[in-house]
């Protein structure tokens, strides 16, 4: 092989080099980031919905503590809507004999279509 073919040889190898990436290879490196992004996205997503039925829990759970607590002081049957900004929850409080002398079961639900908390109780029967 004489020197120029060799010369020939070797920029033909760099120019080959240099070509860059092939149309295949840029199409499988999309797949993998377009996966790893729609994994990403509905991970998210089932995340946010966890949190945001959490935060909704706690503030029907929160609620209904507080009816259980002015259900200790007068405890009667009623049913009735939150005041704002928890309108969409609804609430209805019983009363009933306990299997315990002297004692009352006080009970209050708290919820909407989707979530619903009961608190029970027992105090003293007044007189």
């Amino acid at each position: 092989m004489s020197l120029r073919g060799a010369s020939a040889t070797r920029k033909s190898f760099i120019r080959r080099q240099n070509r860059g990436f092939t149309l295949l290879e840029v199409m499988i490196s999309l797949a993998i980031v377009g996966g790893l992004l729609i994994t990403l996205l509905y991970t998210l997503g089932y995340n946010l919905g966890i949190t945001e039925r959490q935060f909704a829990v706690t503030n029907i759970t929160n609620l209904a503590k507080e009816k259980i607590k002015e259900m200790e002081e007068k405890p009667q049957e009623y049913k009735g809507r939150f005041p704002e900004p928890y309108d969409m929850l609804n609430y209805e409080t019983k009363v009933k004999d306990s299997a315990f002398n002297g004692m009352s079961e006080i009970t209050v639900v708290v919820g909407n279509e989707k979530e619903s908390i009961t608190l029970s109780e027992l105090i003293r029967k007044q007189k």
